[in-house]
């Protein structure tokens, strides 16, 4: 396959999720001439550029591995100069346009490469000169993403421009479920048979097959035909946000927290883990299912119990292919954002509550998280988990009663752990339901 169509994509960061969805979907949908990325690690964009623009990307399926080569992809360092005037020149001609850099926080920087200054001059651009409307997707998994990117780059046009410039753009909110990884160990990429980004590359890009991506509606006046339709577009995407933070994100997680305590070494080891399937399913499916369906039954068919129920289903299924070559520590990494006050496993405990339901299974993962902060807290359960925890919260400014009971089911949570620890991790969907 090769480049045929007349669009032209830029995207923003080169990792696993611009590779392995925007890039790959870009590229085989057969819609755009030219793919453009922004890419600030010189070594990256001197390979990609080395392997005449092209690179290799692995496929999880359900039984194998397969590989597929993307390109030519035009890699462009915003901090040089002459890569930066040539990526806004893209800009002004690109009617899609994708963000997936580390978090939000990396829209902005001093430097004049920066993300949302270099937008905002394409922009500019696009609207002075007539390029076409365009779209970007924010990948960033945070529910408010779009909101805050179209705030910087608006904050870099002239009040009397904005108007005009930002007619001519939509910044999309996206849910992207698609799990992925880069791999950089040569032992690891070499006994999993992966292929590596180009040829003489020390990274390997392996995503799963995965592509059902909700985003934003579009609102544009006219219409407006994106090249990679395989995106599902939703009115209101928070419900679907929720979703994958306190149902996909959750799980993943206690996954990870519970595997740590007994051994595990990747995601898909849990299989052969006694009654461990079981007892996530009962949390996804019992708790934050049955919190979310509570909150938006009859909005999509999600929202019902046989519809949350097979989205679970799906999820573990995806987990814990062995094949993805999940690590547990991969997963179970940053467990001080995890256990932040609106994050996976206390923002779900929260939302279980606020809906009647107690979430005893995630409150074991929020116990085995905080195991992985601080380990001296499961080895000396008299010690304090207030003095942990709280600052972790402080931003969020909780409601102090809130903030007590999700601590004491916590506090209660870890004694449980502790014993389940003991008794050398047995079947948790008996051990913790006896």
């Amino acid at each position: 396959m090769s480049l045929s169509g007349t669009r032209t994509y830029v995207g923003f960061g080169f990792g696993a999720i611009q590779a392995g969805l925007f890039l790959y979907e870009a590229f085989r949908s057969g819609a755009f001439r030219r793919l453009v990325v922004a890419e600030v690690v010189p070594e990256v964009v001197s390979a990609v550029r080395r392997n005449g623009g092209r690179y290799t990307l692995n496929m999880a399926l359900p039984d194998r591995i397969v590989r597929a080569e993307i390109g030519p992809v035009d890699l462009l360092n915003p901090n040089d100069p002459a890569d930066r005037e040539a990526l806004v020149q893209a800009i002004v001609g690109a009617e899609e346009l994708g963000t997936a850099v580390p978090s939000v926080q990396f829209f902005t920087s001093a430097e004049p490469g920066s993300l949302h200054r270099v937008l905002a001059r394409g922009i500019r651009l696009k609207a002075a000169h007539g390029g076409p409307p365009s779209v970007l997707y924010s990948a960033e998994n945070h529910n408010h993403a779009a909101e805050i990117l179209s705030e910087q780059v608006a904050s870099e046009v002239p009040p009397s421009e904005r108007q005009a410039v930002l007619s001519r753009i939509r910044f999309l909110n996206t849910v992207v479920g698609k799990m992925s990884g880069v791999l950089s160990d040569p032992a690891e990429i070499s006994a999993a048979g992966l292929a590596p980004v180009t040829p003489d590359s020390q990274r390997a890009f392996l995503v799963e097959s995965f592509n059902r991506i909700l985003i934003s509606r579009i609102d544009f006046q006219d219409s407006f035909q994106r090249g990679i339709a395989v995106f599902e577009e939703k009115n209101d995407l928070l419900p679907f946000e929720e979703a994958k933070l306190y149902g996909h994100n959750a799980t993943h997680a206690l996954a990870a927290y519970l595997g740590a305590i007994c051994g595990a070494t990747t995601i898909a080891d849990l299989r052969a883990r006694p009654g461990m399937m079981s007892f996530l399913r009962k949390a996804f499916v019992e708790e934050s299912g049955g919190a979310l369906v509570r909150k938006y039954a009859g909005l999509d068919p999600l929202f019902s119990p046989a519809g949350y129920a097979a989205y679970a289903d799906d999820l573990l299924v995806r987990m814990t292919n062995p094949f993805l070559r999940d690590l547990v520590e991969r997963v179970g990494r940053d467990p001080h954002r995890k256990l932040g006050w609106d994050d996976r496993l206390v923002g779900t405990m929260r939302l279980a509550f606020a809906q009647g339901i107690e979430p005893r299974r995630y409150a074991l993962g929020a116990a085995a998280a905080l195991a992985r902060l601080a380990p001296p807290l499961l080895e000396q359960p008299d010690l304090s988990i207030d003095r942990t925890l709280r600052p972790l919260w402080e931003p969020a400014k909780p409601d102090e009663r809130e903030a007590q009971r999700v601590l004491e089911t916590i506090v209660a949570a870890r004694a449980r752990l502790v014993a389940w620890r003991r008794a050398g991790c047995p079947a948790p969907d008996v051990f913790f339901e006896d």
